[in-house]
């Protein structure tokens, strides 16, 4: 089968096209026909070696997929070498899909759908008519974030965005107003995954009692150090938050995923999807993402 591989790490110069074996399953995993992969900055971290050691090389880089089981059901699932033909996904990760819903749409929901979720639920514990910002407020986890926001019932939803395109998108969602910074008036929860600047200047705009959440560092610069006791005089938080362990929670894949689709098919949630690439451009999805040229979810087609 035709797979995007890679066996060094570095940037998108490191994906290419090639010949692999078709993938066996294992115990908990089944195997299935791609119709669409998604596109994740975790997928570049990959890539660079953030997040894989080096003897796990040669490596087929995609965590999302929505394909179809032997059988002919249509799922959207948690997947090991997605960006394929074929790969696998686990079984207690996979949910059945409508046949008209867009596999873009699709996709936005899972990982990024799920992330942006818990962002508000799980870390942020977000009150109603509490303020929120978000960072990326046009890209995958951000326009669906503002969405989200305002549905858990925030009184005031504000938005950071890079382009007058992504600020028309922003405000399209939701959104009350594009900010930068600084705040006009501190916010009670600031979700932040550019890290470095932007996350300082988060940390100064935040409410009493606000809680800064960190999801992802896409500047790739490092972080300051953060004095508790400039956070003692505010009694506010910063709360770290990755998506995998969510999941493992009892309650954190299925329930969430289900309310999401369910708001999505009354059109109370609008996932935004993006650019769609050929699976041999992959190169060109991660060049396009890294340089912030995208907006919502980035998928690969088999």
């Amino acid at each position: 089968m035709r797979a995007i591989q890679f066996d060094r790490f570095g940037g998108p110069e490191v994906l290419s096209l090639r010949e692999v074996p078709e993938p066996v399953p294992g115990p908990g995993q089944a195997l299935v026909t791609v119709e669409a992969a998604g596109v994740n900055f975790a997928d570049t971290h990959q890539t660079d070696g953030s997040y894989l050691s080096a003897d796990q090389l040669p490596y087929v880089p995609g965590r999302e997929v929505v394909g179809r089981t032997p059988d002919g059901r249509r799922v959207m699932g948690l997947a090991t070498g997605g960006y394929a033909e074929l790969a696998l996904v686990d079984t207690e990760r996979t949910i059945g899909l409508p046949e008209d819903l867009p596999a873009g749409q699709a996709l936005a929901l899972l990982m990024q759908g799920l992330t942006a979720w818990h962002l508000l639920r799980t870390a942020a514990r977000l009150l109603p008519g509490e303020s929120a910002v978000v960072h990326s407020a046009a890209g995958g986890v951000g326009s669906l974030a503002v969405q989200l926001a305002r549905e858990f019932g925030a009184g005031w939803v504000g938005a950071v965005v890079s382009t007058p395109a992504k600020r028309e998108l922003a405000l399209t969602l939701g959104a009350d107003e594009v900010v930068e910074y600084p705040l006009d008036k501190p916010a009670d929860v600031i979700l932040d995954a550019v890290g470095g600047p932007l996350f300082d200047q988060a940390l100064g705009s935040l409410a009493e009692s606000g809680r800064v959440v960190t999801y992802g560092n896409a500047s790739r610069a490092g972080f300051t150090p953060v004095d508790p006791a400039r956070l003692s005089r505010l009694n506010a938080g910063v709360v770290g938050f990755w998506l995998r362990p969510a999941l493992a929670r009892p309650g954190g894949f299925a329930e969430p995923l289900e309310e999401l689709l369910s708001l999505t098919v009354e059109g109370r949630l609008r996932p935004v999807t993006g650019a769609e690439y050929p699976l041999a451009e992959a190169r060109r999805a991660h060049e396009d993402l890294l340089a912030r040229r995208t907006t919502g979810k980035v998928i690969l087609r088999p």
